[in-house]
C-alpha cells in the first residue's frame, strides 16, 4: 500500500549500514517501514519514537514479530533522552534516522485535519498539544497569520489571505479543512499546479506542531547520541527543513558530511510513491569520541 511505502529506503539502508548487535534510533517511526528494514537486514535493536500515539501503536503492531528488539516511546524526538530510557550504560547509537514532516497516516485520515482534500476538523496536531489549526485561524492576529503563511508556508499572498480570513471569521468561524481550503482558493485563485491552499496548510501545520523549533532542538542533541562512527540521517520534505539540516551538519565539528548534495528519489520511486517527490536525504558520520562511548 502507498501509505506503507518508506521513502528513500535503499538509500537509508546504505547510509546507516545496519550491523548485527547495533542499536539504532528511528526518531519518527510512522508506520514502521524504515524500522522494519533495519530489523530485517541484520540482528539489530531499534528504539522507535513517535509523538503521534496512533502512529506509534500501529507501528509497534506492525513490528511485533521482532519482539524485544523493538522498543517504542511516545515522545517528540526533540524531547527524547536516551539515558532516561537506556540508563547510564548507554554507549551511543550506531545510527539515527529522522523522517520529517507529515505522514501518510495523518494525511489520509480526514479527522486529523491535515489535508484539504477531504472535509475534517481543522486540527493538524501530530501529538497531544493544545493548540489546533482552528485556534490559529480563528484567533491569531492578522499579522501573526501572515507571518505563519509567509515564513512557514512560503506563501507569496500571505497578507492577502490573512486579511481575508480575519474579515470572514468575524462573521463565521472556520471549522473544517474544506472551508479553509475553498476560502483560500477564492482569495488567490488557481495560479499553479498545486492547490492554492497547500502552502497555507503547510504553514499552519508547522506552527501548530512547532516543527522547525523541534527540528532545531533535535539536531543540537542528535550528534551527542551517536557512538563514534555512527551515522545521523535526515529525510526532509521542504526547503525550510533541508536548510536547517544542511547548516546544522556544516556547523557541527563532530560530524563528517557524507552527502555534499542531498539524495533524492529515483524517477521509479517517484512514480511508485508520488509523495516521495520532494524528499531529500542528508547524512553525516560522528568522527569524535562520544562521552558515553565506553568502548573507545
Amino acid at each position: 500500500m502507498l501509505a506503507h511505502t518508506p521513502v528513500l529506503l535503499a538509500e537509508c539502508l546504505k547510509a546507516l549500514a545496519p550491523q548485527a548487535g547495533g542499536l539504532y534510533l528511528d526518531a519518527t517511526v510512522g508506520f514502521g517501514g524504515h524500522s522494519r528494514a533495519l530489523l530485517e537486514v541484520a540482528e539489530t535493536t531499534v528504539i522507535a519514537l513517535d509523538q503521534d500515539p496512533l502512529a506509534l501503536q500501529l507501528s509497534l503492531e506492525n513490528l511485533a514479530q521482532f519482539g524485544s528488539r523493538v522498543q517504542g516511546v511516545r515522545v517528540n524526538f526533540a524531547d527524547f533522552e536516551p539515558t532516561a530510557l537506556l540508563g547510564e550504560q548507554f554507549g551511543g547509537f550506531q545510527g539515527i534516522l529522522a523522517d520529517l514532516g507529515v505522514s501518510s497516516l495523518q494525511l489520509d485520515r480526514a479527522e486529523r485535519g491535515f489535508s484539504w482534500r477531504e472535509s475534517g476538523p481543522l486540527d493538524m496536531r501530530m501529538g497531544t498539544g493544545e493548540t489546533t489549526a482552528a485556534d490559529l485561524v480563528n484567533f491569531a492576529s492578522e499579522v501573526e497569520l501572515a507571518r505563519i503563511f509567509h515564513e512557514y508556508g512560503e506563501e507569496r499572498f500571505s497578507r492577502r489571505i490573512a486579511r481575508s480570513l480575519v474579515e470572514t471569521r468575524a462573521r463565521t468561524p472556520f471549522t473544517t479543512t474544506t472551508e479553509l481550503a475553498d476560502h483560500v482558493a477564492r482569495v488567490i485563485g488557481y495560479r499553479q499546479k498545486i492547490h492554492p491552499a497547500t502552502r497555507v496548510f503547510q504553514g499552519l501545520r508547522i506552527a501548530v506542531n512547532d516543527e522547525l523549533g523541534a527540528l532545531d532542538r533535535f539536531l543540537t542533541k542528535a550528534t551527542q547520541w551517536l557512538a563514534v562512527g555512527g551515522v545521523l540521517a535526515v529525510i526532509s520534505f521542504h526547503s525550510l527543513e533541508d536548510r536547517r539540516v544542511k547548516w546544522s551538519f556544516r556547523r557541527d565539528p563532530d560530524l563528517e558530511i557524507l552527502t555534499p548534495k542531498p539524495l533524492t528519489p529515483s524517477l521509479e520511486e517517484q512514480r511508485h510513491n508520488p509523495r516521495s517527490r520532494s524528499a531529500k536525504l542528508r547524512y553525516a558520520r560522528r568522527i569524535v569520541r562520544n562521552p558515553h562511548d565506553r568502548s573507545a
